[in-house]
């Protein structure tokens, strides 16, 4: 990359009426980003247990190997998220699972407090303390408080999910004045970062901008990434709301009318305002930017900009795997196929797949001693065995029930082989239809003895196992509803590590052809369910041929590996943002 290109020494007095029109030409803003005025991500949800935030699901993973690649790669980036002081466990008790809550110390994972800041909510002042991580070029800066509690506490609407996001929007824009940054760009995932451009907005109208010049400026620095296509996480809140926890916050009388004003019926949407908000708006998957269905103020169907997720292969990818591409000159330092990854690809033998999957079998070996199974069963697997999994967050339209849909067809799949299956993924908090989902399935399960003894599910995922299952597993399942999937980061860490993939072709896997993968399709129900079993069976045969084996993993990475590179995502949004 040439970073010449997007870094260099910064304006003064950017925010100035003087340099309006020069800062809000985009061709232009490639002075713009530095250690002073980084790249700036606003995510309510981080994953990365090495630093002490457990996220919920795959937004949360991404936002770290964002952060991560942005550190290889030596961009100036800040990533901006609550620090939550307690996290969600899943336990069995008894015959089912439940919640357990363990606080978390930021003292603990090497966090400086560096001070406070203030924010007004229903009438009081509430005190947010400011903590960071320098790691490279980025930065983890976080505001929390004891009173965060976990994340996506509450039901998505209430008051202290509003609270939250106030929070991280205005403390969080207010801390990084606290250490002295101005954000380049700034990033927001999902609607519920809104408050942080909102906040920005206000500081500039207030500090004597004219409110359209203001809004321009703001918009043109704004870049709104939305990351589902099923809109559990976007809230509606009430007017009454707004005037508590919102309009407390904000010092100029022109952004609270305009904000006001969004309102219909007392009722307000944030995707309508984060909309306006962001000239720059972005899709995580091709499939995903194409199918979003969002209006703008006057009803016209909103752009998205195809910037398909990837993951951080020097996180994801088992050690030995990833050695072995950069000596085979399939990937290069920064984890981007090389020009001649083809070539390369054509060299990879059965022998060293079967060698690199037994050293990933060991890690998952290891890494399983801490996870047994519904029957209390520590496992643990030969290199020999052949193993399928689902590692998905636990939501209905990822269909973690679907392959147990016949229990006779799923034995009559895997008993031939002596296949195992290993479920495993988080249910939400709340979601009682999910769980009544996973009970009925370890019941269906518990029914049949060879069934009992072969399928697996592991509870309280995080993303240790996430990784171990990907660096051990043969075959990975993932079969979203075509059309509900945006995009999906599991299955690129299994094709990174040389499993086979069995995938409907939604989200991230459209971007390429259908033959990169097995298939799972059909006109209805019972013909995909056909189709699932009959793909199980094909990625079995593949693993006990080794011209099959050597076939089918190099057309799978040759298609893959150019979608899975988290720095390609990350070059890609630099692209978008600082066009040439």
């Amino acid at each position: 990359m040439d970073s010449g290109r997007y870094f260099s020494q910064p304006l003064e007095n950017i925010e100035d009426i003087d340099v309006f029109e020069e800062a809000v030409d985009r061709k232009k803003l490639t002075r713009r980003v530095s250690e002073e005025r980084p790249y700036t991500y606003w995510t309510l949800e981080y994953y990365d247990q090495d630093n002490g935030i457990r996220g919920g699901g795959g937004l949360g993973v991404l936002a770290a190997d964002m952060r991560r690649v942005a550190e290889r790669m030596n961009v100036p980036f800040v990533l901006i998220t609550p620090f939550y002081p307690r996290e969600v466990h899943q336990v069995r008790r008894k015959e089912t699972y439940g919640e357990l809550y363990a606080e978390c110390d930021y003292r603990n994972f090497d966090y400086r407090l560096v001070d406070s800041v203030f924010i007004k909510c229903c009438g009081n002042l509430c005190k947010l303390d400011v903590i960071e991580k320098r790691l490279g070029s980025t930065r983890i800066l976080c505001i929390t408080e004891p009173g965060f509690r976990e994340l996506y506490a509450d039901a998505s609407g209430s008051d202290h999910r509003l609270y939250q996001e106030v929070a991280l929007g205005f403390g969080g824009y207010a801390a990084l004045k606290l250490v002295g940054l101005r954000p380049a760009v700034m990033q927001l995932n999902e609607v519920a970062t809104f408050f942080a451009a909102l906040a920005r907005l206000d500081e500039l109208v207030n500090n004597g901008m004219d409110f359209y010049e203001a809004m321009v400026y703001t918009r043109k620095h704004t870049l709104y990434t939305n990351h589902t296509l099923v809109q559990a996480a976007e809230a509606e809140f009430g007017a009454e709301q707004f005037e508590r926890f919102v309009l407390p916050n904000l010092k100029s009388r022109a952004v609270r009318k305009w904000l006001m004003d969004k309102f219909t019926d007392g009722r307000l949407r944030l995707s309508t305002v984060t909309i306006e908000i962001a000239e720059l708006r972005s899709g995580v998957s091709k499939l995903h930017a194409r199918v979003a269905n969002y209006r703008d103020v006057a009803g016209e169907k909103v752009k998205f900009k195809a910037i398909t997720n990837g993951i951080d292969v020097y996180r994801w990818v088992a050690p030995q795997t990833l050695t072995f591409y950069r000596e085979c000159g399939i990937i290069d330092i920064m984890g981007r196929p090389t020009a001649d990854y083809g070539e390369a690809l054509n060299k990879l033998t059965s022998d060293e797949i079967r060698h690199l999957k037994a050293q990933g079998r060991a890690i998952l070996n290891e890494i399983l001693a801490d996870y047994p199974d519904q029957n209390g069963v520590i496992l643990q697997f030969t290199e020999g065995d052949f193993i399928f999994d689902f590692k998905r967050r636990f939501v209905d339209y990822k269909r973690p029930e679907m392959p147990f849909a016949d229990i006779r067809r799923l034995r009559e799949v895997l008993e031939p082989r002596g296949a195992h299956y290993i479920l495993t993924g988080r249910v939400h908090s709340g979601d009682t239809r999910m769980m009544g989902v996973l009970s009925e399935v370890l019941d269906k399960i518990a029914t049949d003895d060879y069934l009992r003894a072969h399928v697996h599910y592991l509870a309280d995922y995080d993303e240790r196992l996430a990784f171990g299952l990907s660096c051990g597993c043969n075959a990975a399942i993932n079969l979203p509803i075509v059309g509900l999937e945006a995009c999906g980061t599991s299955w690129e860490k299994d094709v990174a590590n040389l499993q086979v993939l069995i995938s409907t072709n939604d989200g991230g896997v459209a971007d390429v052809d259908a033959k990169y993968h097995l298939d799972v399709r059909g006109v209805d129900f019972d013909e995909e369910l056909a189709s699932l079993y009959a793909r199980m069976r094909e990625a079995i045969q593949i693993w006990d041929s080794d011209f099959d084996l050597e076939y089918v993993m190099r057309e799978q990475l040759y298609g893959f590996l150019p979608i899975v590179s988290g720095a390609r995502m990350m070059q890609e949004y630099l692209d978008y943002i600082f066009p040439a």
